[in-house]
């Protein structure tokens, strides 16, 4: 798992492309006999991985047979739109998303963001807003599209590794309590990817706070990949077994800890605290009675 140390000042600077390029498939080694899971942050790429196959190319290099890479980068859908009688395409909408990549360059499966930061990845309203001016609180001329909620990719198996299922919650869905799982198709993980250089030296450390209490709820561990800090792998039981601080570059590399069976949690959701609270209150009013 890689954080390449990449502030949001300079991310997105054509200038510095091929130093950030660099710097995560540095961080990322090199292919051993054993195949690897490599997992970079959100928006790690200013690519459009499904459309751009010399992008894809160019992460292929860096892998070895049997490995993946999974990466954030933008999902885009244009439309047809007549312009002085000569029809063009024009970008109509984009999804925030996670690509899986393989060393043939091919793509393995795709995760779009669902919950989507109001104001950040869309303007609420538009139609409204919009005519207001107010369309410039949101970066970008067009919206970010959600997707359909969470999901469990299944990474192939290769090379002795047997089939995998990963659940991918991206950026500040992990907050979510009980909406960061496919219970009907339960994942061995959680892979969250992040970009938590908006959120000044507090919000990283309370993002990861709220994704250790949903590897606890969930029972199962959460990777963490962002470009600045904080990453972090986590057990089942919310622990951290190793992290990397803020504003540090660096890669953990790490065997994936284990899931726990569904938890109490994961078959209630977040009607298991009400029903405690249920029973707490009726416990009380049958000690009150038995005391008079």
């Amino acid at each position: 798992m890689v954080q390449p140390n990449i502030g949001q000042d300079e991310k997105y600077s054509p200038e510095l492309e091929q130093a950030h390029f660099q710097t995560l498939a540095t961080l990322s080694g090199t292919p051993r006999p054993a195949p690897r899971l490599i997992f970079w942050p959100e928006a790690a790429i200013p690519a459009y991985l499904d459309l751009e196959p010399d992008w894809r190319a160019r992460l292929a290099a860096l892998l070895g047979p049997g490995d993946l890479l999974m990466t954030g980068a933008t999902k885009v859908y244009f439309k047809q739109v007549e312009k002085d009688g000569i029809t063009e395409n024009a970008l109509s909408g984009a999804n925030n998303s996670l690509f899986i990549v393989d060393a043939n360059a091919q793509l393995q499966g795709r995760y779009d963001k669902s919950h989507l930061v109001p104001y950040g990845e869309y303007l609420p309203m538009r139609n409204i807003l919009q005519p207001l001016g107010l369309s410039r609180l949101v970066p970008g001329a067009v919206d970010f599209w959600p997707g359909p909620g969470p999901q469990s990719l299944t990474l192939p198996a290769t090379l002795g590794r047997p089939p995998l299922k990963m659940g991918v919650q991206i950026c500040y869905e992990i907050i979510f309590s009980g909406q960061v799982v496919d219970e009907a198709n339960r994942p061995a993980f959680l892979f969250n990817p992040s970009n938590d250089a908006w959120f000044g030296s507090w919000g990283p450390v309370q993002h990861l706070a709220q994704a250790r209490l949903r590897a606890l709820e969930e029972g199962i561990p959460i990777i963490r990949s962002t470009p600045t800090g904080v990453s972090a792998v986590v057990d089942a039981r919310g622990h951290i077994l190793s992290r990397i601080g803020h504003h540090r570059a660096g890669f953990l590399d790490t065997a994936l800890p284990p899931a726990l069976p569904p938890t109490l949690f994961s078959r209630l959701g977040n009607w298991a605290p009400f029903a405690f609270m249920l029973a707490l209150i009726l416990l009380a009013i049958a000690t009150r009675r038995s005391t008079r």
